[in-house]
């Protein structure tokens, strides 16, 4: 009897214990228990939790602590979209990358093409429409390859059709962005996906109040919004009110815009949702300052322009002060009205690079005429004595104001010559790099040594370096468009460089990466292909020549907070001597890689408050051989 009451008791409590596990913990074991390899199956389990992140953190780790690639790439990529949804662009593409490669080793195509387009929309919120159009064609053409493609995959071809639509809004070609958004459609309504259906819907609209069809555009919003109530879907539904509203202060219907844009303030403040919440007070100023309400427009516009200063999102900068422009010049205060549009110019320059003058023009015009009539009424009250001395002081101000605007127009000229010489010379220089990077030598030496592994039947190897080669290649010229790259991709292009030169080598060079564990590369930025012409240094002027042991070590550290120092050592047969060879050899050809990277240096570093140093070290033995060169590069940090 008592062991029958002990075995009741324990059967008891082992059912309540589960009763009581949480539901996250049950949804995990379940998870783990089955792995499934789709998204739609890891869905059915962790859908609730696809917006609570630190859930999705955790669930990251455990994953990998189990060794399950589907799952821990599903969560990296819902993480990655939790941080886009919010406005952290740059945490959103490192998370997105973790996906893709956990994707790579997963050898899933689903998550592949997932992670591929999830990059393409992260990378068009910072307008980089080249990288993400390059993204989202990979996905498209990945998905592509698979017979009878699987729901989720059918989904994945919908958001890359969508992604190079809302890229090629974004560069103004609406009839092709439009017949992108209705392929996209007519994937999404075959999978009756009304999420996707609405996203095309407000898309198509936005192409179409571009093209100036508004009633066609509001027709297409307005879809769009029915769809996202039935979802209750909060983040779509204030995306279509906004564009609505926008459209009705376009009509002339400010008031009706206003009711919809307060709507969408107390929404956006609960989501927490930064962007969209400064996009909202810009349009309620805009929509106040259609009605004559100055002040209220002004205080808005103000709120509006502080959450995007503090938060540096560049399209609602230029956005805020162009609404700043339109308010002044309703209030007829020119001056302040071109102040504010050619700030809204800078911000839309750099956004768009593209330029136009005439509205500047416009409001020179106007501020000019109106401090010449105001000119001439103080001339008329202060002198009425006669009518000879009136026009005599107006034909004063008439040549003061033309000289004065003679002389503006020859300061600007002459700026815009500066500038547009300045462009050149960094366009010429840009160019020059790459041509050191690119010369024809290395292109034919490199894929000689490649078609050495093909004729060698050595299959693997050759497909191996094609790969590397086609990766340097692409991320050289990615790279000539840009500025600068974080220090995190400058080493990654140099392992491809080398792992490419050292085929000519034979692969006898040992080359090494060292990197501080302390430092973060991807928020350090360096000119991009800056450390190339130092490595090729190191190969043909001190490893060429020398017999045995070759080795390159690359190190990267921090000896100040100030400073970022990379030091590249070889042990090659030194400078002396290698010079001596180039004598002999009666070598007359001039080295221009060192003096171009010297210059991109001093242009990179030219706001810096620190300026960059170069020392190349000659390593000598106690016997005084030589046993290398050490180039240290000390470039400082913002």
């Amino acid at each position: 009897m008592v062991k029958f009451l002990i075995l009741f008791f324990s059967i008891i409590f082992s059912v309540n214990a589960q009763k009581n596990k949480p539901e996250f913990t049950i949804q995990i074991d379940s998870v783990l228990k089955t792995k499934p390899i789709t998204y739609k199956g890891i869905n059915k389990f962790l859908r609730p939790f696809r917006r609570d992140t630190t859930k999705l953190k955790g669930l990251i780790t455990i994953f990998k602590e189990n060794n399950y690639l589907d799952g821990k790439t599903y969560v990296e990529n819902l993480l990655g979209i939790q941080y886009r949804n919010f406005s952290h662009y740059q945490k959103a593409i490192t998370i997105h990358k973790q996906a893709l490669e956990t994707a790579k080793k997963a050898n899933s195509i689903e998550f592949k093409v997932f992670s591929l387009n999830m990059l393409g929309v992260d990378y068009r919120k910072i307008d980089a429409n080249r990288t993400a159009l390059d993204y989202n064609y990979e996905a498209l053409k990945l998905a592509e390859t698979v017979d009878n493609p699987s729901l989720g995959l059918r989904r994945s071809i919908a958001v890359s059709l969508n992604s190079m639509g809302n890229i090629y809004l974004l560069l103004k070609q609406y009839s092709l962005a439009i017949e992108r958004f209705k392929k996209s459609q007519e994937i999404e309504r075959s999978i009756n996906n009304k999420l996707g259906l609405a996203i095309n819907y407000q898309n198509i609209g936005y192409a179409k109040d571009a093209q100036g069809k508004t009633e066609e555009a509001l027709d297409y919003f307005k879809k769009s919004l029915n769809l996202n109530n039935k979802l209750k879907n909060t983040y779509g539904q204030i995306i279509c009110k906004s564009s609505i509203a926008n459209l009705y202060i376009k009509q002339g219907k400010p008031q009706k815009a206003i009711n919809l844009i307060k709507e969408n303030i107390e929404t956006a403040e609960k989501m927490g949702n930064i962007e969209y919440l400064a996009y909202e007070y810009l349009s309620l100023g805009w929509a106040q300052s259609r009605l004559n309400q100055f002040s209220e427009a002004e205080t808005n516009l103000n709120k509006g322009l502080k959450i995007a200063k503090k938060h540096n999102f560049s399209s609602a900068l230029s956005y805020a002060y162009s609404h700043f422009s339109e308010l002044y010049q309703s209030k007829k205060d020119y001056k302040s009205a071109l102040k504010y549009y050619k700030i809204s110019e800078n911000f839309e320059n750099t956004i768009s690079n593209e330029r136009t003058i005439q509205y500047v023009n416009d409001l020179i015009i106007k501020y000019d005429s109106e401090r010449q009539d105001n000119e001439i009424k103080n001339l008329a009250k202060q002198n009425e004595i006669t009518q000879l001395k009136l026009i005599k002081n107006r034909n004063i101000w008439i040549i003061i104001i033309v000289t004065l605007t003679l002389f503006i127009a020859v300061l600007y000229f002459l700026y815009r010559q500066r500038l547009l010489k300045k462009e050149k010379r960094i366009l010429t220089l840009e160019q020059d790099v790459l041509r050191t990077q690119m010369n024809p030598h290395f292109i034919f030496n490199a894929l000689n040594s490649i078609k050495h592994y093909i004729i060698n039947n050595e299959q693997k190897n050759a497909v191996h370096y094609l790969n590397k080669f086609s990766k340097l290649v692409r991320k050289i010229l990615e790279s000539s468009t840009l500025k600068e790259v974080s220090l995190q991709e400058e080493l990654e292009t140099m392992d491809l460089y080398m792992n490419i030169e050292n085929i000519r080598f034979s692969n006898e060079i040992n080359f090494e990466i060292n990197v501080d564990n302390t430092l973060d590369l991807s928020t350090i930025n360096v000119p991009p292909l800056v450390l190339q012409p130092f490595l090729e240094n190191a190969l043909w002027h001190g490893l060429s020549s020398k017999k045995g042991d070759k080795k390159i070590t690359l190190s990267v550290f921090k000896p100040s907070k100030d400073f970022i120092e990379i030091n590249i050592e070889d042990n090659g047969i030194g400078r002396k001597a290698s010079a001596k060879i180039k004598s002999n050899k009666f070598i007359n050809r001039k080295s221009i890689g060192i003096k171009l990277t010297k210059e991109r240096l001093h242009n990179f570093i030219k706001d810096f408050k620190n300026p960059f140093s170069l020392v190349f070290n000659d390593l000598i033995n106690d016997d005084k051989t030589s046993r290398g060169t050490k180039v240290a590069l000390k470039i400082p940090l913002k």
